[in-house]
């Protein structure tokens, strides 16, 4: 897994101490941005999330690039909805090796491992060969309509890696880029930093969290899951390691 923060709001947290100062004092737009040292921006943005008046924190937004994740994660990661993505295309992108995710308890487990490896070296060979029955379909078909060979030969293959895509599993490995402002994070941390989210979607979401507290550590200072600030919401489903969790996100 690579995560990358390709972007984010320039001084995000001086604009959200601006859009802050303008709910509670007479300023106007004018002299929005006056007067926010770093020092006033810090007390400010504290005081925000200390009591959860999240609304001005919307007006900034992160960018990240990943890869090297399965579609099992960005199935998880997609229904977090008010965010944009853009995730690699199998349809448009033609995979003649493609890679995977091993989940860490199979990759222990040696034969269990072979047999996983066995089915994605079986997956890439049907992938293949589909491919191939489709693609000369349709290059006769399209040969027969009036294409060229080489417009003929183009859109075959794009025919036939859209349909041959179904063979591919959820361990396909797939890239994507997404962005969310800073309220949407906020409620991602929530949900899966916690121990009960799957472990690859965990991980992705923990790393995140360390990289946007790089460059925004009072916006996201009481950012992770839910128990870091209060109780634990999972009733009896906890994972029952609250005073281990916050010790990893005091320290992340």
């Amino acid at each position: 897994m690579k995560i990358t923060l390709i972007q984010h709001t320039p001084e995000p947290e001086k604009v959200v101490a601006a859009a802050a100062k303008l709910c509670y004092s007479a300023v106007g737009v004018d002299s929005i941005m006056e007067d926010l040292q770093s020092e006033k921006v810090e007390k400010f943005v504290d005081m925000l999330m200390g009591l959860g008046h999240e609304s001005p924190i919307e007006h900034v937004s992160f960018t990240f690039a990943v890869e090297g994740v399965s579609r099992v994660l960005t199935h998880q990661l997609v229904r977090h909805r008010i965010a944009s993505y853009s995730q690699q295309s199998q349809r448009y992108v033609k995979l003649d090796q493609f890679d995977y995710i091993i989940p860490p308890s199979i990759a222990a487990i040696p034969e269990a491992k072979a047999k996983f490896i066995e089915a994605m070296v079986s997956d890439q060979k049907l992938y293949d060969e589909l491919v191939g029955i489709l693609q000369e379909q349709h290059y006769q078909r399209l040969v027969e309509e009036g294409k060229t060979e080489k417009q003929a030969i183009r859109m075959a293959e794009k025919v036939a890696i859209e349909d041959a895509r179904y063979v591919f599993p959820n361990a396909c490995e797939t890239k994507i880029v997404l962005t969310m402002n800073a309220r949407t994070l906020m409620n991602f941390f929530h949900h899966r930093c916690c121990e009960r989210a799957q472990w690859e979607i965990r991980e992705l979401a923990t790393e995140m969290l360390s990289l946007v507290r790089n460059v925004a550590p009072n916006l996201f200072k009481y950012a992770g899951p839910n128990c870091i600030k209060g109780t634990c919401p999972e009733g009896s489903m906890t994972c029952g390691k609250i005073m281990e969790v916050r010790e990893k996100f005091k320290g992340l």
